[in-house]
């Protein structure tokens, strides 16, 4: 099913045993305002999402440590590091009237793991997995397959925050889990975003940026000179099949 029993993974325990402390650390990054979305197109994997009111910090991502993490809440980093099947983590807040739109996330090495922090431990603040729903509930932790279609949602006047975690998923063969960790640290990682000004961002997210500012002035360029934007379009296809096959 879409829920995975989280007892299947025993190392996930330390940290519903240290719950309280990494909720303090969270506390405490929200009351600074750092616990936030982007502050430029730079964070390709969660953009849509800023959109309609989710924020995150980043704690660590496939392999890229985070100075800002390690420096505001070092026993949250120190915990996730004690446990090697975690591949990227954060806090994830759901403000109040805040939702998440339906999706699925295209990577299938990861399954997703939730732990209450900050909640309304109220059936009005939810996740919805292919059908089922859950609420989240302070110290309580959940696991899902996040490439079902999923959505969230915070009906209630109380924010929501989440210790939010990709776990390696399990696989049969040697050879799988091999190809999926290289996936992870060299692709993934390369969707590296930052929390804090001068922190590295992987090559994906500086493209991104870019190629963001490039679609909102081909949209800007469609509304007035439609022909001149399909024209335009046309030889950049052409040229980039040239490109490719010439």
């Amino acid at each position: 099913g879409a829920f995975i029993p989280v007892a299947d993974f025993p190392e996930m325990k330390p940290l519903q045993d240290h719950w309280q402390i990494i909720r303090d650390e969270a506390l405490a990054l929200n009351a600074d305002g750092a616990i936030a979305a982007a502050t430029g197109y730079n964070d390709i994997g969660f953009n849509s999402f800023f959109r309609t009111g989710w924020k995150r910090f980043h704690l660590y991502w496939y392999g890229k440590e985070m100075p800002s993490a390690q420096l505001n809440c070092p026993k949250t980093v120190a915990l996730l590091k004690s446990i090697p099947s975690i591949k990227a983590a954060m806090f994830a807040s759901l403000p109040p009237g805040a939702t998440l739109v339906r999706h699925r996330d295209p990577y299938a090495g990861s399954l997703r793991y939730h732990i209450g922090l900050v909640t309304p431990n109220d059936p009005k603040c939810f996740i919805d997995v292919d059908g089922e729903r859950y609420f989240w509930k302070d110290g309580e932790p959940v696991m899902f397959d996040e490439t079902y279609i999923h959505y969230a949602a915070n009906e209630t006047d109380h924010q929501r925050i989440v210790l939010f975690c990709d776990v390696e998923r399990p696989v049969h063969t040697k050879l799988v889990q091999l190809l999926n960790r290289w996936f992870g640290r060299h692709v993934m990682s390369a969707a590296s975003s930052q929390n804090v000004e001068g922190e590295k961002v992987g090559f994906v997210n500086i493209l991104f940026k870019y190629f963001y500012h490039l679609r909102a002035q081909a949209k800007k360029l469609k509304a007035k000179h439609r022909s001149v934007y399909y024209i335009g379009k046309w030889v950049l296809i052409l040229g980039i099949l040239w490109a490719i096959f010439w």
